[in-house]
């Protein structure tokens, strides 16, 4: 008998083909949707959808049903109102551009759903992610990217740990979007058209701010544009309605596009420039992951990608004595943002990454 495989059922297509296609190679396939969504109002839950709400467990439910496999809600609440909510608004406080998603794969999907998983049984843990699970020739795990570079999602996965990668199936990763929908058509599954959810999924109007406010949090007050040489430029709304390389929105006019390229939280200033100041050679990271690779004593060349839709660039990296590492690029590249994840490459697999400083 082939093991058994808790698949994370978000309701969409990806993860129910993903159900379906482990079903197919002779799994057995439980099927589980974390419960996340911290509001107990249905009507609220409902309409917020995505990966969160009640319309994600019926239609999860009825995917289940009609590949055949048992299907169980579990309560996560508590882990991603801590590892996720807590830390994306820690971070907008103190200047920071958080990446939630990498947070709740990291945390709340792997680490949670796998041990409560490992717990009833289970032998590994599955998803609907575009990236694919490999053993490398040192024995290591590693995430090589899915075989459509539109969907690739190896960027949000860089800081799985060994453990994680070594019960994780992600049988999505071997397809393109079109032929996993095309998969779900032909199995009968009710989501094969069902349309992708785009927002983070705890703020379904992307107005972060407001949802920072309405959390409770001290949420820093009005302070200071200012220019790189540090003229007063005009009035900011707080510092939580801006990132760095935002050019729209900023309410303050210039005759020319002016950039945020810093963030102060000492100051509670907001720094602006033009285009060519948004761009540097250089950026420290910390809270490293290595995936392909031990931590590496020597200086090595990689590519790095340094936000989600970035193509990636070349790039020298060198690990500190406090475990930080420098990343040095040879062309500059645009809006380095602190609190995002830098993600390190050696052609198609993902050698590590930490977050930006």
């Amino acid at each position: 008998m082939k093991p058994t495989v808790v698949v994370g059922m978000s309701g969409g297509v990806d993860s129910s083909a993903a159900a379906w296609l482990l079903k197919e190679q002779g799994y057995q396939v439980i099927g589980v949707t974390m419960q996340i969504w911290q509001d107990e109002s249905e009507d609220v839950v409902s309409e917020n959808g995505g990966c969160c709400g009640l319309s994600a467990v019926e239609d999860a439910r009825r995917v289940a049903s009609v590949i055949g496999i048992p299907y169980y809600v579990m309560n996560f609440k508590d882990d991603f109102r801590k590892y996720v909510m807590d830390y994306f608004v820690k971070e907008y406080i103190a200047g920071r551009t958080p990446n939630p998603c990498i947070a709740c794969n990291r945390y709340v999907k792997w680490e949670a759903l796998l041990r409560r998983s490992m717990e009833i049984g289970a032998d590994y843990i599955a998803t609907g992610h575009y990236a694919r699970v490999c053993r490398m020739d040192n024995g290591r795990y590693a995430l090589k990217q899915s075989a459509t570079a539109a969907k690739d999602q190896t960027y949000a996965l860089y800081n799985l740990t060994q453990h994680q990668l070594s019960h994780t199936l992600m049988p999505v990763g071997d397809y393109t979007k079109d032929q996993i929908r095309a998969v779900a058509e032909a199995a009968g599954l009710p989501v094969a058209h069902k349309p992708d959810s785009q927002e983070i999924c705890f703020v379904p109007d992307n107005d972060y701010a407001s949802f920072i406010e309405g959390y409770g949090a001290k949420v820093p007050p009005e302070g200071n544009f200012v220019s790189t040489d540090g003229r007063i430029l005009g009035r900011h709304k707080g510092i939580t309605h801006y990132t760095i390389g935002q050019r729209k929105g900023l309410g303050i006019a210039f005759g020319e596009p002016m950039f945020v390229t810093e963030i102060r939280p000492d100051t509670n200033e907001v720094v602006l420039g033009r285009s060519n100041e948004v761009f540097s050679q250089r950026l420290v990271c910390r809270n490293l992951n290595w995936m392909a690779i031990e931590e590496p004593k020597e200086e090595i060349t990689v590519r790095a990608k340094i936000r989600y839709n970035h193509q990636g660039a070349l790039c020298h990296v060198k690990v500190q004595p406090d475990g930080s590492a420098v990343c040095e690029f040879p062309e500059p590249v645009r809006a380095v943002t602190p609190g995002q994840a830098v993600v390190f490459y050696d052609g198609e697999y993902v050698i590590g990454g930490g977050t930006i400083e």
